[in-house]
């Protein structure tokens, strides 16, 4: 039963033409996530609504209760990921709980911003680097990924930007949707040679096991529980631009494919279809990365702290996937822990 002395007031996103914000007004973690689970308050419903894009804010005591952030977690799909049944690296691990990944620069995790850009907070591609849905390398790929403000940089750094997809797919000219339509991208892990810059500095790409190589994406996905298409694609290094970036088209940094993948970033990640999120400490920003990309920016990591929880929700992928075995576990025999990623 809610607390009596919690409060959830809701509201459109400032700033966004998508999204939706939910202030948290409560005695303690529990009785947040209490009120959040609430049955008539419905939270993947009002995540389907909005976009695909969630920010609640007023959730700092989550960093004391871990236990309360993976119970909210677990509302947004069927399965929790296990970061330590996957290619994570133990430096990305949460000291006490399997399913949080941590992203800090703190010593032991030792994450590093992005580089530092010239003049103001770029948004667009390719001024913003590495537009991304999380793992996208995967077949399936996740469904919905959560991001917690445990220890944040000033508000002028480290913000999130997300872009809306779905909005993004429907503003496109017709001559452009009938060719993607049917398409597929090609997605890969960053370190294994296959992005931009090592194809074009002629690196030789790691050789891999079978649960690590490249995976066919479609290029457009119909959200399984709205329906409505969206744009499904990532930045240069998490696509592979040996054989790729588009199946059946030219591969290669500068073919067909590469050219028709920059336009469609580009085009994506215009500021009519973009939130950037400052984060306070308590923030909780639910991204479904079946409809959104989103990037990280810069902070000054020498002066400034920063550590942020992910969890990541699966197992409602959509109709293309259905019956599909998860193509990242390695086969019996082979250590979970072989061909590690570096996220």
């Amino acid at each position: 039963m809610q607390n009596r002395n919690t409060l959830l007031r809701t509201g459109p996103l400032p700033g966004a033409a998508f999204g939706a914000k939910i202030v948290v007004e409560a005695p303690d973690a529990r009785a947040a996530v209490d009120a959040l689970l609430d049955s008539a308050f419905d939270i993947q419903g009002r995540l389907a609504q909005a976009q695909g894009l969630l920010v609640l804010s007023g959730l700092a005591a989550l960093a004391c209760a871990p236990e309360d952030y993976v119970r909210l977690s677990q509302a947004f799909g069927p399965e929790l990921e296990d970061i330590r049944a996957t290619l994570t690296a133990p430096r990305f691990f949460h000291p006490d709980v399997a399913e949080i990944m941590v992203l800090s620069n703190k010593p032991g995790h030792d994450h590093p911003p992005p580089p530092r850009p010239s003049g103001a907070l770029p948004v667009r591609f390719p001024d913003r680097i590495n537009w991304h849905t999380d793992q996208s390398y995967r077949r399936p790929p996740p469904d919905v990924s959560l991001l917690f403000g445990v220890t944040v940089p000033p508000p002028d750094q480290g913000q999130t930007l997300y872009a809306d997809c779905t909005a993004a797919y429907k503003a496109l000219d017709p001559n452009t949707k009938a060719l993607i339509d049917g398409l597929d991208g090609i997605h890969t892990m960053s370190w294994i040679g296959r992005g931009v810059e090592d194809v074009r500095s002629g690196v030789m790409p790691t050789p891999v096991l079978d649960h690590q190589k490249p995976v066919r994406q479609p290029l457009v996905r119909h959200h399984p529980v709205t329906g409505d298409p969206a744009l499904y694609l990532c930045e240069e290094k998490q696509m592979d631009y040996l054989d790729g970036p588009v199946a059946g088209m030219e591969p290669g940094p500068d073919g067909a494919g590469a050219r028709l993948i920059r336009d469609l970033l580009r085009h994506a990640t215009q500021e009519r279809f973009v939130y950037v999120h400052t984060w306070q400490a308590g923030d909780l920003v639910v991204g479904d990365n079946r409809c959104l990309l989103h990037a990280a920016s810069w902070y000054d990591s020498a002066t400034h702290a920063r550590e942020m929880w992910r969890t990541t929700v699966m197992g409602n992928a959509g109709a293309p996937y259905a019956g599909e075995a998860k193509s990242w576990l390695p086969p019996d025999g082979v250590s979970v822990m072989a061909g590690l990623e570096d996220a």
